[in-house]
């Protein structure tokens, strides 16, 4: 197996702690961010950076560390008021607030009027579909020309995926890919599809008419099994204002597109990286089970999610002050050698692959996460019964973010 990456420019051990700042987005789309986190790791797990784009924050880049701020909600917030869950300060505070921006009990209980799209019941419901529209996808493919995996597969499948699930005009689905680049787009990246948050806001707001369009349908309709019908006559949801309707359509668009998209783009890409895998898969085709874990850790597309302090408190030895913006680096916890053995191999065979945090843990888990592994499922299923050979055409391009780790184009060819 080989070794993840190569060593960037940039010595990283003659940076003074202090001066460490791992929110700079260059990092990721440089994919040079490892050797970062694996200093901090050792050197400071805890790790507070006083002067950033985005203010003070602490860094918190172990896995067992990760997981004691995941589950302390008591202590540490996801509030939009308070800042949300980036390390960006939500610039529309509590004006506009999706579930994963609340805390206990509000949380839950909008939760749960959208769980049932995605558990395992409806999921089993859900295979057939999801496999024919796979083939589909995959047998549409050219043969011995360049593509662009990432739109004719990856944005291809998870949007078909996502139309599927709001009921939403199959025809207009790209639509839910833009929406959700605009909601992440980083205003400084240098293709950035929006400058300010004022025209972010714009997209979002004919985003929303669009919604509630679908929404006012809805209501008084028969009870649906789509979201936007949970949504619509669900006890804890119906009720919502416009910008509550928008902040969790983009929290669901969001978390329905960019891990499985990213996913799809990145397991491809490390396979073809490491053919020693890609031929054990071959050979073994049951691997899938233990090399689907792997490609949502090994990708981690989610790079990082934020907390708010509500209470002095002290971890790994550190006093954390009541309003500190705290930041659990999944990317950094993701590759802890003390969680996870060899970390920064691609091993589809794997023991206990499922220990990530790719997904997050507690009460914020990715309600979709199932659904994402069964996609991964599917598509690796299919790609192996298709004997289906790839070459990488040209470096991919990567996202300029840090809170995606996503690959926006990546040239292929089908051998």
């Amino acid at each position: 197996m080989s070794e993840a990456r190569p060593a960037p420019e940039t010595d990283v051990s003659k940076i003074a702690l202090e001066d460490m700042d791992v929110s700079d987005p260059a990092l990721y789309q440089d994919d040079c961010f490892y050797p970062y986190f694996k200093r901090l790791r050792q050197e400071d797990p805890v790790h507070y950076c006083a002067v950033s784009p985005f203010g003070p924050y602490w860094s918190i880049t172990r896995f067992d560390d990760i997981m004691k701020v995941e589950l302390d909600h008591q202590t540490f917030s996801s509030a939009a008021h308070l800042g949300g869950i980036t390390i960006r300060d939500n610039p529309f505070g509590n004006e506009m607030a999706s579930f994963i921006t609340m805390d206990q009990p509000e949380h839950t209980e909008q939760r749960k009027t959208v769980a049932p799209a995605v558990a395992p019941s409806n999921l089993r419901n859900m295979e057939a579909m999801i496999r024919e529209r796979t083939q589909h996808v995959l047998d549409s493919l050219p043969k011995g020309e360049t593509f662009d995996w990432v739109d004719r597969v990856s944005i291809e499948l998870t949007t078909m995926m996502l139309a599927t699930l709001f009921d939403f005009p199959f025809e207009e689905r790209r639509k839910l890919t833009y929406w959700s680049d605009v909601a992440v787009t980083n205003l400084e990246a240098p293709d950035a599809l929006v400058r300010t948050d004022e025209e972010r806001m714009v997209i979002l707001q004919e985003m929303g008419a669009f919604i509630v369009n679908l929404w006012q349908q809805r209501t008084e309709g028969e009870s649906g099994f789509d979201m936007i019908s949970m949504m619509a006559q669900g006890e804890a949801t119906k009720d919502m204002d416009h910008m509550d309707i928008i902040a969790n359509f983009v929290l669901l668009i969001v978390g329905g597109n960019d891990t499985t998209r990213n996913s799809m783009s990145g397991g491809l890409l490390a396979l073809m990286e490491n053919p020693d895998q890609f031929a054990a898969l071959r050979a073994d085709p049951s691997l899938i089970k233990t090399l689907v874990p792997e490609i949502i850790r090994y990708q981690s597309a989610i790079i990082h999610m934020r907390r708010t302090a509500l209470a002095d408190t002290e971890l790994n030895g550190k006093k954390i002050s009541k309003g500190d913006r705290v930041v659990m680096w999944y990317v950094s916890g993701n590759w802890d050698d003390e969680a996870i053995d060899d970390p920064e191999s691609f091993n589809i065979q794997r023991p206990k692959a499922r220990r990530h945090l790719a997904f997050g843990a507690g009460i914020h888990r990715c309600v979709g996460d199932r659904l994402a592994e069964l996609q991964l499922q599917i598509l690796w299923e299919e790609i192996l019964k298709r004997d289906l050979r790839f070459e990488l055409m040209g470096p991919p391009e990567r996202i300029y973010s840090n809170f995606i780790r996503g690959i926006r184009k990546m040239p292929v060819r089908i051998l």
